[in-house]
């Protein structure tokens, strides 16, 4: 099965409100930015960082989704929604994981290197969860809505805040 496939599996998978795959795959920002990064990526490791960059501004505009080229993501990853997830130039993010809206896997520092977040697999970033840091969020982790993480978890850890 093609990587394009996959993701709109992992969409109507993943989405109760997805209908068809060619809705997905015409109205879903969370995908467009997805496919975009896998050639800006491409782009990025054969040494064309300016042109990945500018490729990736224009994702960003189109779509309201922020992944640097650097970005290694995993396969069928799931950003529902989307608008104003940011993912930094040294993030990691494994398979199978799901990011909503409002989500930064963001740096703490100025320091060249790692500095941004690893997501391991099956890992759920809920809305306008802030992720800061070269730190590690283990297998399974479920991170809830607006919560800033920034110390790693090991697996299958919960963060949440009830007020």
């Amino acid at each position: 099965m093609s990587f394009i496939s996959e993701d709109l599996a992992t969409a109507l998978r993943k989405d109760p409100a997805a209908r068809s795959r060619l809705e997905v795959a015409l109205t879903y920002p969370g995908l467009h930015a997805l496919w975009a990064h896998r050639f800006e990526h491409w782009l990025w490791k054969k040494n064309l960082r300016f042109i990945a960059r500018v490729i990736a501004n224009h994702t960003r505009a189109r779509t309201g989704i922020e992944i640097h080229p650097g970005a290694q993501i995993g396969r069928r990853v799931f950003i529902d929604h989307g608008m104003g997830v940011v993912i930094g130039e040294t993030a990691i993010v494994g398979d199978d994981v799901t990011i909503y809206h409002g989500v930064t896997l963001g740096g703490r520092t100025l320091e060249k290197g790692k500095r941004h977040p690893t997501i391991e697999n099956n890992v759920i970033l809920g809305a306008g969860a802030k992720v800061l840091g070269n730190i590690t969020i283990g297998e399974g982790s479920t991170i809830g809505a607006n919560q800033v993480v920034t110390r790693s978890l090991s697996q299958r850890n919960e963060v949440e805040f009830y007020i």
